[in-house]
C-alpha cells in the first residue's frame, strides 16, 4: 500500500495505490484539473491509471474536478449517505462562473452502501472501511485503512475536539478513534501521527498573532481593505484566513494556520 499526498490546490487530496487499483480520495476546486495533471506527472503516475474516485463530501473544493478526472476512465464511488448531496455544489459553481465546471453524471457513478464498504474495498485489494462521519456536513464520510491510515476530509482536526463536546463532530471522532488509527490525513491541515497530536496552540512565530488580529477585525466587521491597511498583511493571506475562519465553526488560530499551510504560506 502506498499513499501519495497531492498538494496542487487549497485542498489536500490523496492517491492510494496497491497492486490492484488506484483510488483517489477527494479532488480540488473546479479549474484545478491542469494543476492536478502536473502533480500526477511529478509523481510519475498517469491520470488515466486512476481507477476510482472517492469524495469525502460534496463541497466545491472536494469534488470540483471529479468529472474531469472521471472522463479519463476513473469511476466515481458515491455512498448511499451521500447520494442526495451529489449536486450540492452545482449552483455554487454556476454563480462563481470563473471556471469551467462539469457536473457529475448520475448515470456514471457507482453507488455503494456505506455499511457494505468493506466488501467493496476488499474487491479492489484494500482492507478497510468507510464510516459516515457527519459534523462538517451531513454527507461527510471518512476512509479508514486497516493499516492504521485514516482520511477524514473536512472533519475538524482532532486537536480541536475539546471545542465540540456534545456535537456530531465529537460523535464522529469517537467512532473513528475506536478503530485505533495511527495516522490521520486531513483535507485542510497537515497529516498527523496520532501520538503527536496536541490540542494546544503551538505556533511560535508572528503569524499566530497576525491571524489572531485578523480574526478579531473580522468579528468587528472590518472589510478586507481595512484589515489589510490596519495589519499590513498580504491580501491573499487575509482572504485565506477569512475563508477558513468563516467556514469552520470555532476553528482555532492553530487550525487556521494548519489549513492554509498547504499553500506554502
Amino acid at each position: 500500500m502506498k499513499i501519495h499526498e497531492l498538494k496542487y490546490s487549497n485542498t489536500n487530496t490523496y492517491l492510494i495505490e496497491n497492486s490492484n487499483a488506484r483510488l483517489l480520495f477527494d479532488t480540488g476546486w473546479a479549474g484545478s484539473f491542469l494543476a492536478f495533471c502536473r502533480c500526477m506527472g511529478q509523481i510519475g503516475i498517469p491520470v488515466q491509471s486512476i481507477d476510482y474516485i472517492m469524495i469525502s463530501h460534496f463541497h466545491p473544493d472536494h469534488m470540483g474536478i471529479a468529472s474531469d478526472i472521471a472522463s479519463l476512465g476513473a469511476k466515481i464511488v458515491v455512498f448511499d449517505v451521500q447520494k442526495d448531496f451529489i449536486h450540492f455544489s452545482d449552483e455554487i459553481f454556476k454563480k462563481e462562473n470563473k471556471y469551467t465546471f462539469n457536473p457529475i453524471d448520475d448515470e456514471k457513478i457507482s453507488l455503494v452502501s456505506a455499511e457494505k464498504s468493506r466488501e467493496f474495498l476488499n474487491k479492489i485489494g484494500i482492507d478497510g472501511q468507510v464510516i459516515h462521519t457527519p459534523g462538517h456536513s451531513d454527507d461527510s464520510i471518512s476512509l479508514y485503512l486497516d493499516e492504521g491510515y485514516l482520511f477524514v476530509g473536512d472533519l475538524n482536526p482532532l486537536y480541536e475536539l475539546e471545542l465540540y463536546k456534545g456535537t456530531l463532530i465529537e460523535k464522529s471522532w469517537n467512532r473513528l478513534l475506536l478503530l485505533g488509527p495511527k495516522e490521520i490525513y486531513y483535507g485542510h491541515a497537515k497529516s498527523a501521527i496520532l501520538d503527536d497530536i496536541k490540542k494546544e496552540d503551538t505556533v511560535s512565530d508572528d503569524r499566530y498573532y497576525l491571524v489572531k488580529e485578523i480574526t478579531h477585525l473580522i468579528d468587528k466587521g472590518f472589510t478586507l481593505k481595512k484589515i489589510q491597511k490596519k495589519t499590513g498583511a498580504d491580501t491573499a493571506f487575509i482572504e485565506d484566513v477569512t475563508r477558513m475562519y468563516l467556514t469552520h465553526q470555532n476553528v482555532t488560530v492553530q487550525g487556521i494556520l494548519d489549513r492554509i499551510e498547504i499553500k506554502g504560506k
